[in-house]
């Protein structure tokens, strides 16, 4: 159970702003015209729900209710898995360029980042934790672990559902089956 003083690794305005990074909440203007990032402050389902990157004039009254925008960063996708306190996994995520909510594949790597104090004392604190970040900024912290490579696969390419299109299971040498649209 996550402690009351804890709460605030769930509400990514308030992780964003904790770790230094440029953001705001719905209703409060950006420091300059930019791309950011728009996205719902609490989304414990992750997967990158409700998330757009979008170009902001100042105002920011346009944005819904419990949505926070933030600085856009750029390069490496890391997933980090801590257990009691040590780091267990790391997959580098490549994102799809055509839609920002998913991502085409995910890799384990070796890296090995170094975490402000701020989110040290939390790995240590819960038994498992899960530390999204971008070049090496801290974006989304999760009490909970990475299950896509708990039966130890190295890679990982998802299959998203296609809008009007269904799923066929025809396997015929190395293919699997085709998406058809009708």
């Amino acid at each position: 159970m996550i402690e009351d003083d804890d709460l605030w690794i769930f509400d990514k305005l308030i992780l964003s702003r904790k770790l230094g990074h440029v953001g705001g909440p719905a209703g409060v203007p950006v420091p300059r015209p930019n791309l950011y990032v728009v996205r719902p402050c609490v989304n414990l389902m992750g997967m990158s729900k409700g998330v757009s990157i979008e170009y902001i004039d100042n105002s920011t009254d346009h944005l819904p209710a419990g949505y926070f925008w933030q600085e856009v960063f750029e390069g490496r996708h890391l997933s980090l898995d801590y257990k009691d306190g040590h780091q267990i996994l790391c997959t580098q995520g490549f994102r799809n360029t055509e839609d920002i909510t998913k991502f085409d594949r995910w890799v384990v790597t070796d890296d090995i980042p170094n975490l402000p104090d701020l989110i040290k004392d939390i790995v240590v604190k819960y038994p498992t934790v899960n530390i999204e970040m971008i070049n090496n900024k801290i974006i989304e912290v999760h009490l909970r672990g990475n299950s896509d490579f708990a039966d130890g696969a190295t890679e990982i390419i998802p299959l998203w559902k296609r809008e009007g299109y269904t799923f066929v299971d025809d396997p015929d040498g190395d293919r699997i089956g085709f998406f058809k649209k009708y």
